[in-house]
């Protein structure tokens, strides 16, 4: 297993993680993710190990808390050999103060975590959105403290803007304060708004990006056809997935590409669609998700091999969209000259 650097920090994590979000399936929205309970979850922890992928992610947010429980009792004695990545900020009750980056909400949230995950330390501790309601400032210096007091190694966001990234970034240089290495977000063939403003500030800022959502959802899964109807044991069928609509037309020529791809490498749809991501700029890792051995087994198939500059290069032309304003204008730059429009 390949492992890169996270961001401008010291630490290596394995090019793909896996992601939780199937363990518990306390509420209708993440029963279509999945129901996976304690011992199903230690039998895919194994196989993770065996492949080196040794980083797990969840949420608190995940089934109620209950990935978070399953996965450290999953993990139980083998905490020196892996990685935990969990988050806080969305809501966890219904109290005024039982959501957001608050001090408040996020002291009490870690120690939440750490109880669940059965641990005293969390290794990437993500913001999961941007609380637009608490100052910056504040969420930071919490942050810092709990980096300071040894709960939290390293601290990472996801679903921010480049905005609300770059000015936290800009505070915690000013004020000496532990920065975002990371950011999670949601990137895949189907989804490139990434690239538009997220991904150069990542270059120039050392931010990794950690990818959620590979296969959008399972729409580059390879299960989802042109004229054949989704399959209804799929998450998309069951009410699980996110993302924006993509237009069936321009879905079906990417998966078209997909599975020229596909048939040239002798590998699957998905696997082709997860190196593409590992071969962009600032990705550091793809979090998988698995209900079953075989999906988990599949997906680890997409790592120790690379697609050729030329298959990039045809996967990147048939999912290219036209950005929004002012991209559309800036990707103009280098033809302008002086002309200034």
């Amino acid at each position: 297993m390949e492992y890169r650097q996270l961001g401008a920090s010291g630490l290596r994590i394995p090019v793909l993680s896996f992601g939780t979000a199937t363990f518990g399936g306390s509420n209708e929205f993440f029963k279509a993710w999945g129901s996976t309970q304690v011992d199903e979850a230690r039998h895919l922890i194994d196989i993770c190990l065996e492949a080196g992928v040794n980083l797990f992610d969840t949420a608190n947010g995940y089934s109620d808390g209950q990935a978070e429980t399953i996965l450290g009792k999953a993990l139980a004695g083998r905490r020196p050999e892996v990685l935990i990545s969990t988050k806080a900020t969305f809501p966890t009750g219904t109290g005024p103060n039982d959501y957001g980056s608050s001090r408040q909400h996020l002291l009490r949230a870690c120690d939440d975590s750490l109880r669940r995950l059965g641990t005293d330390y969390i290794d990437i501790y993500h913001m999961h959105g941007f609380d637009a309601h608490t100052p910056i400032d504040e969420t930071l210096r919490t942050l810092d403290t709990l980096v300071q007091s040894g709960k939290v190694r390293y601290i990472a966001c996801s679903n921010f803007s480049g905005w609300h990234l770059m000015k936290s970034l800009s505070i915690s240089e000013r004020r000496g304060w532990a920065r975002y290495v990371g950011h999670q977000a949601y990137y895949s063939l189907a989804h490139r708004e990434f690239e538009w403003e997220l991904l150069p500030l990542g270059l120039e800022e050392g931010v990794g990006t950690i990818v959620w959502s590979p296969l959008s959802a399972g729409l580059l899964s390879g299960k989802i056809r042109r004229g054949q109807p989704i399959p209804e044991s799929s998450r998309l069928a069951q009410g699980g997935g996110q993302g924006p609509q993509v237009p069936d037309e321009r879905l079906f020529a990417i998966v078209d590409v997909l599975d020229e791809i596909a048939r040239e490498t002798e590998k699957t749809v998905p696997q082709v669609a997860l190196n593409w991501l590992l071969q962009r700029p600032t990705v550091v890792n793809l979090v998988i998700g698995a209900r079953n051995e075989e999906q988990l087994r599949q997906n680890l198939g997409a790592a120790g091999w690379n697609l050729s500059a030329e298959q990039v290069a045809r996967l990147d032309a048939v999912s290219a969209t036209t950005p929004i304003y002012p991209y559309w204008h800036q990707q103009r730059f280098p033809m302008l000259g002086h002309a200034g429009m």
